[in-house]
């Protein structure tokens, strides 16, 4: 990796963190941005080197060409920003795409990059040229960065600038509304950057919902149920092992095993069934036990990658008043608006 000597701040470094908030905080101390999906990312450049690190210190560098060449043509020459990287289709960031970019051959990387280029969404200036902004409050180097994508990325359609905004209206209209690319809300004070810090910024996220039918359950090692595995119904009316619920009160486990013990019945899942044991709770075992398909739960969700939730679902309540027949792969799809916020590169 080059140096970076001609910068105030040099790969890798700790972006600031964010702590979860249930609610948007209000007060003149607060900046709003919309929390993008997609992968976070410090760039650095210093004359004709770049550098693209993630959250987690690594370097991104080789699996976006196509942002180091946007970011080398800036005519500023030395810069930091932080942003995230994005694959927009349509309406809808496709995080399953941006994964498909961390590849080891650089002849897929190259290809997928003409193929599904990616966008940089920048909403912080750390250092520009020889000024360390990140010792400046958020809102001077906001204004500094608006004024940095406008001189620099104007006709670059690689390279946007998130919104940002000091009314908690709009903050909560990005919150609820239909914007298919973003994870929720961040809330940042007015203060100097945070390095790896947790304390300048909360993060609201979004959630949805959806009635899943129970194809199965996994056990703990003293047989109690130690998660719920969810599926939902293709056009073709097959069941399609969608996520799981793990985290659920004594009670609720209870209520579990009383429902779905007396209904154990191969296949459970007709489509895609579930793999081995959970990466979330190494706990369990590794079997899992198919059910009749009779019992529906309404869960909640944060994002959908490859018709899946991509976390673990939240056990909202039990629908024993619902078809398992209605539950249908079309909960799974995100609904869009247009708007004003970051375009795909054409």
């Amino acid at each position: 990796m080059p140096s970076f000597e001609g910068l105030a701040l040099r790969p890798p470094i700790q972006p600031m963190e964010t702590r979860h908030a249930q609610r948007i905080p209000e007060g003149d101390e607060w900046t709003y941005e919309p929390k993008w999906d997609g992968f976070r990312c410090i760039a650095f450049r210093d004359g004709k080197n770049v550098e693209l690190q993630s959250k987690s210190g690594e370097t991104l560098t080789r699996y976006f060409p196509e942002i180091v060449s946007a970011l080398l043509e800036a005519t500023a020459q030395r810069f930091v920003v932080d942003g995230e990287l994005m694959i927009v289709e349509g309406e809808a960031s496709d995080f399953d795409a941006l994964l498909q970019r961390i590849h080891p051959a650089e002849s897929r990387v190259r290809r997928l990059a003409a193929e599904t280029p990616a966008i940089y969404v920048l909403f912080d200036l750390l250092v520009q040229d020889r000024s360390e902004l990140f010792e400046r409050k958020l809102r001077e180097r906001r204004a500094c960065l608006e004024t940095f994508v406008h001189r620099n990325f104007a006709t670059n359609s690689t390279i946007a600038l998130s919104p940002a905004t000091a009314d908690p209206s709009l903050a909560a209209r990005w919150l609820s509304g239909t914007l298919a690319r973003l994870d929720g809300v961040i809330a940042k004070k007015d203060v100097s950057y945070a390095f790896g810090s947790r304390d300048a910024a909360v993060k609201v996220k979004r959630r949805y919902t959806a009635d899943c039918v129970i194809g199965g359950f996994r056990t703990s090692s003293d047989g109690s149920i130690a998660s719920l595995l969810l599926g939902l119904y293709d056009g073709d009316g097959l069941l399609h092992h969608v996520g799981f619920v793990g985290s659920m009160s004594a009670q609720e486990r209870t209520r579990a095993a009383s429902l779905l013990k007396p209904l154990v019945e191969a296949p459970g899942f007709t489509g895609a069934a579930p793999g081995g044991p959970s990466r979330w709770r190494r706990a369990e075992n590794a079997e899992w036990f198919p059910v009749k398909s009779k019992i529906v739960v309404e869960v909640s969700f944060d994002h959908v990658t490859a018709r899946r939730f991509r976390h673990a679902a939240r056990l909202l309540r039990w629908r024993l008043d619902k078809a398992p027949g209605q539950c249908t792969m079309d909960q799974l799809l995100n609904p869009t608006e247009s708007s004003g916020l970051p375009k795909a590169p054409p």
